[in-house]
């Protein structure tokens, strides 16, 4: 029997945000294009660029990060407060595990990871978008050196490594970091924005 009360349908869930990981060798530049990304998208709620925790001082230079001591990183791993992590040169990096909940609410998320982690993101993080940050190898070499963090024989031991330095999959978007900054940032943009159009 027919009725004249309205039926409603359940509201959808939003549609997952696209984990994008910003991967590539020490001083191909990838902290100066996601500082140009998120300057970029400034006030869009759709895009989050959450800050990592390290094992290294607030005032270390570098990225703005959340400092933690080594002991304390071990706690809030054990509390289940990383959603990533991992070692490199003689630092722990975390992601903190909110990213979880901005991925869930259809927000798209930004950050810088060690390659070691693409794999267990793509395993249960999806969609994973890689975005691969490449430059040549002289350019690399003059980052290095003009930053002013390692000796001559580091800087050849990460150029050598960075000529090693691969990932590959359906869902790599290479991007070169040679040219003027503001060109890297404005492809490192387009490629974001043509990853999450529907």
């Amino acid at each position: 029997m027919p009725t004249d009360e309205p039926s409603f349908a359940p509201a959808s869930a939003p549609q997952r945000g696209t984990l994008f990981l910003v991967v590539g060798p020490s001083g191909a530049g990838k902290d100066s294009l996601i500082e140009g990304a998120k300057n970029t998208l400034v006030g869009n709620e759709h895009y989050v660029f959450p800050r990592r925790y390290i094992t290294r001082p607030a005032d270390a230079g570098g990225e703005d990060h959340i400092p933690v001591s080594a002991d304390l990183f071990t706690t809030m791993m054990e509390r289940g407060d990383m959603l990533l992590e991992w070692r490199a040169h003689n630092l722990r990096y975390g992601v903190p595990k909110a990213v979880a909940q901005h991925l869930e609410r259809g927000r798209h998320v930004i950050v810088n990871v060690s390659r070691t982690v693409v794999d267990e993101a793509r395993g249960r993080l999806g969609p994973v978008k890689v975005l691969y940050i490449t430059v040549d190898e002289e350019t690399l070499a003059k980052r290095l050196k003009a930053r002013g963090r390692e000796s001559s024989s580091d800087i050849k031991r990460r150029v050598q490594r960075a000529k090693e330095y691969l990932i590959t999959g359906d869902d790599v978007i290479m991007i070169d970091n040679g040219a003027e900054l503001e060109t890297s940032i404005g492809s490192f943009v387009a490629a974001i924005g043509a990853a999450t159009e529907h």
